[in-house]
């Protein structure tokens, strides 16, 4: 199967401590924190994987080369200006041959099943399926909400709420006819094109996974993740 992964963001909360390269490609010991995405992607057999790289993308195609030497074939869309999540996601589509496929965030690790999310699609004809997680504070994100597997809120500010929720985990399974609805520029998938399909009634749906989760965008969760692969709590 094929993904694609959103490695074009400049990464600026993070500049303080890794200044030299795109936020994907800060290093942990050793290796850029995509390639630990990258081989969870491998082992789950989703082994064709569209780079979508804008800052420095150079940098991720000098490294991952072809992809052979982790057992996946590369291919790399550059953007020549920042194009938001959906931009991207339709600047890569170009390289997309299959019916269906995976969009992850570089950024983001996400212990997960990913042939759950691919039978939950086939069993419910889904245009897209997205896992879920749950945080102990809602009140810093866009709440996400499931009624039966189908996705029925999303985004949806709680401002001043503080209690647990379920929130966007950033890893979609999209139907390639969604490409076409993208507009041409810059579009966000999150602030506007979800809504804009939930609103249409189509058929979003998906899961909340329990996995490991981190997102190195801020200093504090870029050295958390350098100690979880010391402590051996991500497999590598």
């Amino acid at each position: 199967m094929q993904a694609i992964l959103l490695a074009g963001g400049l990464g600026t909360r993070l500049r303080s401590v890794v200044s030299d390269r795109p936020k994907p490609m800060a290093l942990i010991e050793g290796r850029p924190f995509m390639e630990y995405v990258v081989r969870g992607l491998a082992r789950h057999g989703i082994a064709d994987i569209i780079f979508a790289v804008g800052y420095k993308g150079s940098m991720v195609e000098e490294h991952f080369r072809d992809g052979s030497n982790l057992g996946i074939r590369a291919s790399y869309a550059y953007e020549e200006e920042l194009l938001g999540t959906a931009g991207a996601i339709k600047n890569a589509g170009r390289f997309v041959t299959e019916e269906r496929f995976f969009v992850l965030n570089a950024d983001t690790y996400y212990s997960l099943d990913y042939s759950r999310l691919a039978k939950l699609q086939a069993e419910k004809s889904l245009d897209m399926a997205l896992v879920l997680r749950e945080v102990d504070d809602i009140s810093r994100y866009g709440a996400a909400t499931l009624t039966d597997g189908m996705l029925t809120g999303f985004n949806e500010k709680l401002e001043g709420e503080k209690r647990p929720g379920t929130i966007n985990g950033g890893i979609y399974l999209m139907d390639r006819r969604l490409l076409k609805e993208i507009p041409e520029g810059k579009v966000s998938l999150e602030q506007e094109m979800i809504p804009k399909w939930l609103s249409e009634g189509r058929r979003l749906g998906g899961f909340v996974n329990e996995g490991y989760f981190i997102d190195i965008g801020i200093p504090e969760d870029y050295f958390r993740f350098q100690e979880d692969v010391k402590k051996g709590v991500v497999s590598w």
